[in-house]
């Protein structure tokens, strides 16, 4: 897969101290993005999954946030890493431009969404920016609890309060 870079004990992307893996490859373009050079997959290292577990799980105090670029951009093999990621007992929340909705249309992005907890959806709007949302850039994006919206086949937003008293 195609990573920009991993970010180690951030506090910005979700919940907690995080580990951030930045995928390469964003269709989106979204007007006034924080990380435009992410656009092009070329931009990337290729590194394998094994690569990027050694490294996020090297730091064993953080969870984990997959962003980009657009990680369903590779959905198969981030897929594959959230999987592993889970089974290892991480957090994992996952920035996307694509609505929840959508996503659901695609096998492939599906199999992704199994192994996600949080999804913070919908492509960044310049004209919706606020920097006083917490985790996101604009106010149409979306902090969905993805198992819960998987299970009850709706969207169950992410409940800030009760993650935290679980903690």
């Amino acid at each position: 897969m195609r990573i920009m870079n991993i970010l180690h004990d951030s506090i910005v992307d979700g919940e907690g101290f995080r580990t951030v893996v930045f995928f390469a490859g964003c269709p989106h373009h979204c007007e006034g993005c924080h990380n435009p050079q992410s656009w092009n997959i070329l931009n990337g290292t290729e590194m394998t999954k094994e690569d990027v577990l050694m490294d996020v799980l090297g730091n064993e105090l953080t969870q984990v946030t997959l962003s980009g670029g657009e990680p369903f951009l590779q959905s198969q093999e981030v897929a594959e890493l959230a999987r592993s990621l889970r089974e290892a007992g991480k957090n994992i929340w996952c920035y996307t431009g694509y609505t929840f909705e959508a996503l659901l249309t695609n096998p492939i992005h599906k199999e992704l969404l199994a192994s996600v907890d949080v999804l913070v959806d919908g492509k960044f709007e310049l004209k919706k920016r606020d920097i006083g949302l917490l985790y996101k850039g604009s106010s149409n994006q979306r902090i969905i609890d993805v198992q819960r919206s998987l299970r009850e086949k709706k969207i169950v937003l992410h409940n800030k309060r009760r993650s935290l008293a679980i903690s």
